[in-house]
């Protein structure tokens, strides 16, 4: 019964929200072209992470976002002809905005280089516990938002004003064999200048 009473609710919410979304015309920009890539070869020795895929031809640039079923795999780096090489998001010069799904606190993705994940920029007094997952926050210009990166696996007192977060990856690299390339439209450099006449 008490489940039956939570599913009313939760099915009169998403009815609400469906009309709130109609309503002010509302919906998320997503990039409509997804295309599929075989995995050729993965590098998980070296603390620079990468994958090699199989792609058509010229249908494929630069910080393309690159996700599995199970989560976001990385993005883009390299194209050569019918290859194309993929940053993993564990490689340790890897970033992503990122967010904790159940607060919407954002805060930086970073590849450790060991197969782990760290949230950094998380404020010391944010409410953040283990379990919590982190999904991209869709700021920093590459990925879209809402996509699955990991969850936290434990939280411990940082330097200075910032937790120390470790993330463990929702996807396992040791398995992957095909990824999923997301279509994108880049944000004009023009827009992210500062404004010539703006001041300080």
């Amino acid at each position: 019964e008490d489940l039956q009473r939570q599913n009313m609710r939760l099915f009169g919410a998403e009815g609400d929200l469906q009309r709130l979304s109609e309503a002010v015309e509302y919906q998320r920009a997503m990039s409509g072209t997804v295309m599929a890539a075989d995995v050729v070869y993965i590098d998980h020795a070296s603390w620079l992470q990468t994958a090699i895929v199989v792609v058509r031809e010229g249908s494929t640039e630069i910080d393309q976002p690159v996700v599995s079923t199970a989560g976001l795999v990385g993005r883009v780096v390299l194209v050569s002809g019918k290859y194309a090489k993929i940053q993993l998001i564990t490689d340790r010069s890897a970033s992503v905005g990122a967010m904790i799904q159940r607060t919407r606190r954002q805060g930086v993705i970073r590849g450790s280089g060991g197969g782990n994940l760290e949230l950094d920029y998380i404020p010391a007094q944010s409410d953040v516990r283990a379990g919590d997952l982190v999904v991209t926050a869709g700021i920093d210009g590459v990925y879209p938002r809402g996509v699955p990166v990991g969850s936290i696996a434990a939280v411990a007192a940082g330097a200075e004003l910032f937790h120390r977060i470790r993330v463990v990856p929702r996807v396992d690299f040791g398995l992957l064999d095909h990824v999923f390339i997301l279509g994108r439209e880049p944000i004009p450099e023009a827009l992210k200048e500062e404004l010539p006449d703006a001041s300080p």
